[in-house]
């Protein structure tokens, strides 16, 4: 009974730092917590005892995780639609002399471009890169020499450097633009916008084929702003409401129907004191973690009755 107890109450406190590798490594919420609780089953089922349980936990979250990316990969690439991953609005997991890597690793644009990387590569890197794990319990955990993940780490660093520069905006800044967004969002103005997005700017939304979405993603800022500026004063017409919130580390919001229903979320990226892109999750089966979900085709069929309305 009593080792029954320490091991719950150790897997337990280890859960958030699980969590956080498996998130990292998969892109969904849904995913790293059905790859968690395969871990505590494992380790509730072990006769023995580790040497340490930390690394015997890790490595068995991270070679699960793998296993799960491989067979998604094959569903994200029939995906209707962009994929994004699941917003997060909390990393359970944190470690002040870390805080710098866990928050880029976390962001919408971090985890797209670890999309990019073998499932491999991207569990070497987050296990290194991002959680400062030595070699030697990565070779152990994926299976590889340790030389074999030092190459693996460089050919992943590289592809995250090419994918994107890395710019640390100051937070406050970032939230200070975050509300001159918002606001000029809710006043549907299309000058406002456009001028707080990079000329490159995008707009993402993913609903899987499950929600109304757009049918790719729109470029450049007018477009953007356009889109953007017209769409959401109709939404709060028909009052929906919008809550700011950090999504995936980044400013962003969660909006809500009538009944305080989760409609979608909404990630900035921001570059430069502007913002580059501007994500919206919308698909039911990727909000369901946050609260209660909206019925997104109602809330579209409000807002084209509204429309014409307002014609």
């Amino acid at each position: 009974m009593g080792v029954d107890v320490d091991k719950a109450e150790e897997f337990e406190e280890l859960r958030p730092l699980l969590f956080s590798i498996a998130y990292r490594i998969l892109g969904s919420v849904g995913e790293a917590e059905d790859a968690v609780q395969e871990t505590w089953l494992r380790f509730d089922g072990s006769s023995t005892l580790p040497t340490s349980t930390k690394a015997f936990l890790s490595a068995t979250v991270t070679r699960i995780s793998i296993d799960v990316l491989r067979s998604a990969r094959v569903r994200r690439e029939e995906y209707v639609g962009p994929w994004l991953p699941e917003p997060l609005l909390s990393d359970p997991y944190q470690d002040p002399a870390r805080s710098a890597e866990l928050a880029d690793s976390v962001s919408m644009a971090a985890l797209l471009l670890l999309e990019r990387l073998s499932p491999l590569e991207r569990a070497v890197f987050v296990l290194r890169e991002v959680f400062g794990f030595g070699f030697d319990e990565i070779a152990d955990t994926v299976g590889r020499s340790e030389s074999a993940c030092r190459q693996l780490v460089v050919r992943a660093r590289r592809h995250m450097r090419e994918g994107r520069p890395r710019f640390e905006a100051d937070r406050q800044e970032r939230r200070e633009l975050a509300t001159r967004f918002f606001d000029a969002l809710k006043g549907g103005d299309v000058g406002g916008l456009r001028d707080l997005l990079t000329g490159d700017a995008q707009l993402v939304g993913d609903g899987g084929g499950k929600a109304p979405q757009l049918g790719k993603a729109v470029m450049g800022a007018d477009n953007v702003a356009r889109v953007l500026g017209t769409a959401f004063p109709l939404l709060l017409r028909i009052d929906v409401t919008m809550e700011p919130r950090e999504v995936n580390g980044q400013p962003g919001a969660v909006f809500r129907d009538r009944d305080g229903r989760i409609l979608h979320t909404m990630a900035l990226d921001v570059l430069d004191a502007r913002i580059q892109a501007v994500r919206v999750v919308i698909n039911p089966d990727k909000l369901g973690h946050i609260g209660p979900v909206a019925d997104a085709w109602a809330i579209d069929r409000e807002v084209k009755r509204a429309r014409r309305r307002a014609n």
